[in-house]
């Protein structure tokens, strides 16, 4: 995505001013003038800004994870696929202490996430972005209240420069000229565009998708898939992708990952994963209606049910 003159200057500006009035020490490097990304790799710790480590997880006697490994390279799209009810969504609460694992660790940026003082992880929080599956927009608000709410609950920022920066986010999705819309007057793939700029308002060192895609036409599906390629690259951010669309997922995703079984399944980059011949990897990349993953839930059989009383 190429910006335009006057938003490249804007974004200098903000880079230059904004970092001394953010709360928190936490917020010490500029995030808009930082140097081209690294390649994509898993192999060096130093170039993940996320490690879940050996995490164990369950809600009451239901097991979700047994011992998940997981490296979220900086800089890249990472897309975490897995059939429904596999703990995709989960994964992110962990990654923003949200919950926290029975055992195993979670890191963000060299900083164990679990255990943090409130305090401490709201700090933490100002560098995570989050683009939640129903969109989540305060329906009293308009569309750039909305937006503007994390720069003026976050920072100290004075009204003007958070005015300019709302409309720069805006711009970058499409919709500065629905800025005094309310939520309800959009449509579905309006209002995901708004939770995106929502996500971005703050220039977060990484941006959290939480099913993107789910209840898209055909037409706001690519706007948002093109939104989340075309912005990793030009905020320079790391994005993960939560989904269960293969297409669109492994479309811009440059390593992925898939859930099943409370572990890791299979990872690699999306041309290994869909030429793979695992069966449970298999399964889900073309999506197969029997596998390892079973058509039916786990039940005593057919016949004892109906011959009970």
């Amino acid at each position: 995505m190429e910006l335009t003159p006057d938003c490249e200057a804007l974004a200098d500006a903000y880079s230059h001013r904004t970092s001394a009035r953010i709360r928190g020490p936490y917020y010490a490097t500029d995030r808009v003038s930082r140097h081209l990304k690294p390649p994509v790799t898993v192999d060096s710790a130093a170039d993940n800004i996320v490690d879940i480590s050996d995490v164990h997880f369950a809600f009451g006697a239901r097991s979700i994870y047994t011992g998940l490994d997981i490296a979220i390279p900086r800089g890249a799209v990472t897309a975490i696929m897995g059939p429904s009810g596999c703990g995709k969504s989960t994964l992110l609460n962990f990654i923003g202490g949200r919950l926290v694992p029975d055992r195993g660790t979670v890191t963000f940026d060299g900083t164990s996430v679990p255990g943090l003082a409130r305090d401490a992880l709201f700090d933490l929080r100002r560098h995570m972005g989050m683009m939640f599956q129903a969109s989540a927009l305060l329906t009293d608000l308009s569309v750039f209240d909305n937006v503007a709410f994390p720069l003026r609950e976050n920072t100290d920022l004075p009204e003007p420069l958070i005015r300019n920066l709302v409309l720069l986010k805006l711009e970058l999705v499409g919709l500065r000229g629905a800025r005094d819309l309310r939520p309800a007057e959009l449509s579905g793939g309006m209002a995901r565009r708004v939770a995106l700029a929502r996500a971005i308002a703050m220039d977060p060192a990484i941006v959290m998708y939480d099913e993107p895609f789910t209840g898209l036409d055909p037409i706001s599906k690519g706007i948002i898939v093109k939104l989340i390629r075309e912005l990793n690259e030009a905020l320079n951010t790391t994005s993960i992708v939560v989904t269960h669309d293969v297409t669109e997922g492994c479309s811009i995703a440059d390593y992925a990952y898939l859930l099943g079984g409370g572990c890791v399944v299979g990872h690699g980059t999306p041309a290994q994963l869909m030429s793979s011949e695992q069966t449970e990897i298999h399964q889900f990349m073309a999506g197969l209606p029997d596998g390892p993953v079973p058509f039916h839930y786990p039940a005593r059989t057919y016949e004892r049910d109906l011959l009970d009383d």
